[in-house]
């Protein structure tokens, strides 16, 4: 569960997952109007392979934290709820993991910029120097951080470091070219979003719009989703494709493929931060 913020106080973003059973609406509904909660978003879905209920609300409420949170606990002992209730529209403490390619990092920083991406970019970390002058343009701290087969358990105890120093809530990896180590996707679950330069699960793992290209493909797309210890084969938060033909070289793939990857991946950082976006086993469910 998420610590609120002192902004806007009133506005408030609850989601929840728990067995699928009859009385789950009325009993959170009823718990909100009871402390003066006006319901303005509401979304649910029971999923009837997994058994499990999902639900997000937005509520304005002049009830204190306190109160609701203890209203919410005794919900979950009656219903074996799973929840989170945080402020609507808090940024998201977000660190940016790149190597060289820079256009995702980009984006990112842009949408925050320009359109409330509701997320605060706290650092950015980088295998190699080439994207710290990005990185100054837009005001966020660098921190250059080497990855040898020698150095990779120190380069990932100091990410660690700078998630606890920094209270990092997301780490995205936008066209960050190393593989995590199955220790770290586990401490970091559900909190690290990777951007694959491919339609998963098809063409996983190097040179993807190479492989595209060999088999003639009529759509390439990029993957954004959640990083476990299984290369490219997280919950997927959201994909999209670009149509192509005989007549696209592979750099031409490459050129639009990136435009499909940063669309891909602002969406899925998007729908995360909103908390839009619940865990259901290998899937997400995504309220949008």
């Amino acid at each position: 569960m998420s610590h609120t913020s002192p902004v806007d106080p009133t506005h408030l973003v609850l989601t929840l997952s728990c067995p699928d059973q009859p009385g789950i609406v009325a009993a959170v509904a009823g718990l909100l109007a009871e402390h003066g909660g006006n319901i303005t978003e509401s979304q649910q879905f029971g999923d009837p392979l997994s058994g499990l209920f999902f639900m997000r609300v937005q509520v304005t409420t002049d009830a204190g934290d306190d109160v609701l949170r203890a209203g919410l606990t005794r919900l979950a002992d009656r219903f074996g709820m799973t929840w989170r209730l945080d402020v609507a529209g808090r940024p998201v403490r977000t660190l940016v993991m790149v190597s060289t390619t820079a256009h995702c990092l980009n984006d990112l920083a842009f949408r925050q910029r320009s359109e409330n991406l509701p997320v605060d970019l706290v650092a950015v970390v980088s295998n190699h120097d080439v994207l710290r002058p990005m990185a100054d343009f837009y005001g966020i701290p660098f921190h250059h951080v080497p990855v040898t087969a020698a150095t990779k358990a120190a380069a990932e105890a100091r990410l660690l470091e700078l998630v606890e120093e920094l209270d990092v809530e997301l780490v995205v990896l936008a066209r960050y070219m190393q593989i995590l180590s199955d220790d770290l996707c586990r401490r970091l679950q559900g909190r690290v979003i990777n951007i694959h330069h491919s339609f998963l699960p098809s063409f996983k793992g190097a040179r993807p719009y190479a492989q595209a290209h060999q088999r003639g493909v009529k759509l390439i797309g990029a993957t954004a989703h959640y990083v476990t210890g299984d290369l490219d084969e997280g919950p997927i938060i959201e994909q999209d494709v670009e149509r192509v033909d005989h007549t696209h070289a592979v750099e031409h793939l490459v050129a639009l493929g990136q435009d499909v990857e940063r669309r891909a991946l602002a969406r899925a950082v998007r729908w995360h931060a909103e908390h839009r976006v619940l865990l259901d086993g290998t899937r997400t469910i995504v309220f949008r």
